[in-house]
């Protein structure tokens, strides 16, 4: 992907210095362990949570943060064979992991990509759907951003799928900024239209 804000190429830049380090490993690691546990696969079942975005054959979706690929490779067979997803994370080693995970799968429907969600490279208006599922809240995001990011890279009646709700000020806040109005909740994700 390429970079053209240099705030994002140094932002990108010190997110992987500290994931390399001995504490930014073990940080990782125990949240990939999180992540994939069983624990999380009982109560909170991809597919499940995936139905209450919405998402439908055909679409075309971003996945913010994709982390491990918990979602990517269930929302990959949700959309289908005319579907199309980009699965993007700033950390390389995310990056590495999803792509391993969706060639397994044998899925052609999967673009991954190394990029920040506060400048994603991509086109206007080209997503039908963007899943923030468990990026925010994160201290290197400034939610005015992202917000403004998601929106210009939503179609118009594109949808912001946020899941979980944690902390219980984020809906609100998404909706004071003014980019977003609330169209529901399922499954435990909050979807956001384009105003």
């Amino acid at each position: 992907m390429d970079r053209t804000d240099p705030q994002s190429e140094s932002r990108a830049m010190g997110t992987e210095r500290l994931a390399a380090s001995a504490i930014g490993r073990l940080f990782t690691n125990v949240v990939a362990a999180g992540m994939e546990s069983r624990f999380r696969y009982r109560f909170f079942a991809p597919v499940d949570v995936l139905r209450g975005a919405d998402i439908a054959p055909g679409q075309t979706v971003l996945e913010i943060g994709c982390g491990t690929g918990y979602f990517t490779v269930p929302a990959a067979h949700l959309l289908g064979d005319r579907g199309r997803l980009v699965a993007m994370d700033i950390l390389q080693r995310s990056v590495d992991l999803v792509s391993r995970r969706v060639e397994m799968a044998g899925l052609e429907n999967v673009r991954v990509v190394k990029g920040d969600a506060l400048d994603s490279g991509t086109a206007s208006e080209c997503f039908d759907a963007v899943l923030l599922f468990g990026v925010i809240p994160a201290p290197m995001l400034p939610l005015g951003r992202l917000v403004a990011e998601m929106r210009r890279v939503l179609k118009p009646e594109g949808i912001l799928s946020v899941w979980p709700h944690v902390p219980i000020w984020l809906p609100g806040a998404i909706l004071r900024t003014g980019a977003f109005r609330f169209s529901g909740r399922r499954n435990g994700v909050n979807n956001f239209r384009r105003c």
